[in-house]
């Protein structure tokens, strides 16, 4: 038994050792091998020309989740793709809006679907054939009068990409 750890603890040490030198990496790889987040920021000065040390940065943004945040928030080095502040637009205003959204979908008209084709970047040549889509698939978006706003943006979403 006292071999078997001898042993696995020997190949550890020879992959890490293995993984040390190199001298490959420049600034670009290890951006595109570490990403963004809190890890990328405290190791990137040391870890230009180190697998281990870009390991470790990977390893403290994974552990944290904190790429995570920093991608949805656009901080710690990370930026915010438009389409994540456009979906929590959306979500609060689909939530907020159920009703009125009901009533302007079911008319294939009204404020309330003008804003979703806005915050779901519909281009204004295409918003009469969006309002007409969903105005056909009504029953298809708003299955039940339970219905919770996010089943709605799914199959919203799902309706859109079929058609």
């Amino acid at each position: 038994m006292k071999r078997l750890i001898v042993a696995g603890s020997s190949l550890f040490l020879a992959g890490v050792l293995f993984m040390l030198p190199t001298g490959v990496s420049a600034q670009s790889s290890y951006d595109t091998n570490t990403g963004c987040g809190l890890g990328n920021m405290i190791f990137k000065e040391a870890g230009q020309n180190s697998i281990i040390l870009q390991v470790f940065a990977v390893t403290t943004n994974g552990t944290f989740g904190n790429q995570t945040f920093g991608i949805s928030s656009g901080t710690l080095g990370c930026n915010q793709p438009s389409k994540v502040a456009s979906n929590g637009n959306l979500q609060r205003f689909v939530a907020d809006n159920m009703d009125a959204l009901a009533q302007d979908m079911a008319a294939g008209r009204g404020e309330a679907v003008s804003t979703l084709a806005e915050l779901m970047d519909v281009s204004v040549d295409k918003r009469a054939a969006f309002y007409t889509l969903l105005q056909a698939n009504f029953n298809n978006i708003y299955t039940s009068s339970s219905v919770e706003y996010s089943d709605v943006i799914e199959n919203i979403n799902r309706i859109v990409s079929n058609s």
